[in-house]
């Protein structure tokens, strides 16, 4: 979707569910809102294709494991839309309750991944947050990677953030300032600030105080080093 849009301008969206009565609840869901317009509807990966192909749109939410068709199901048709439509923002919903594939999810490129078991309401937040680019991942799903190995986790803070963000975030949690991390890196207070935002709304994070314990429980940081800013 173009930065320079008006907001006003409906996000055509396509859904697709092997389930008729999820479909039917993410779109009532998505109706509710009002820069929303459902374009397309599939209920398997060759249909989601030739929806994508027959109507432009800005925004796809699929399920992960619907049958394959074609294009085949789950990871692979994740990997095939992102490979053929990259400026379509992709949200993925699923069941999946491994780390492994939930992280290979992100890795393929999807700017979403949120659970079935999450408020349905938050397939909006996911959807908005990966149209402005950025990569939304559920609490559920958040949950679910928590329990990795700190090395697991740390890698899929790695691939949410960029190398700016994550050395902010990693100075910040060890008690650095926004101005002390500035002048660290040659840059400005307000491009510190907006790098810290940015990296903690990617990560679901609401206060300073959750920044440290996530800090610490994906290896951003070590237990001594938080002790230590204390």
């Amino acid at each position: 979707m173009n930065e320079n849009a008006d907001l006003s301008t409906p996000v055509r969206t396509i859904i697709a569910d092997d389930h008729p009565l999820v479909l039917l609840a993410i779109e009532n869901l998505m109706a509710g809102y009002p820069n929303m317009q459902i374009v397309g509807r599939a209920a398997d990966a060759t249909e989601l294709f030739r929806e994508v192909e027959r109507i432009p749109c800005d925004l796809v939410l699929m399920d992960l494991y619907m049958p394959g068709g074609l294009y085949g199901g789950g990871l692979e048709a994740v990997r095939q839309l992102k490979a053929r439509y990259p400026d379509v923002a992709l949200v993925v919903l699923t069941m999946e309750t491994e780390a492994a594939a939930l992280r290979k999810v992100i890795a393929l490129g999807a700017d979403g991944l949120i659970s079935k078991r999450d408020r349905i309401d938050l397939i909006h937040v996911a959807a908005v947050t990966a149209l402005a680019r950025e990569c939304y991942v559920g609490p559920a799903v958040r949950s679910l990677l928590a329990d990795a190995t700190v090395a697991q986790r740390f890698d899929l803070v790695r691939q949410m953030l960029s190398r700016r963000e994550l050395e902010v975030l990693t100075q910040y949690a060890c008690g650095l300032g926004v101005t002390e991390i500035a002048s660290r890196f040659g840059r400005s207070v307000k491009t510190i600030s907006a790098q810290k935002c940015t990296a903690m709304r990617k990560l679901g994070l609401h206060s300073d105080a959750e920044l440290f314990r996530f800090a610490v429980d994906h290896g951003v940081i070590s237990e001594d080093c938080l002790q230590n800013r204390r």
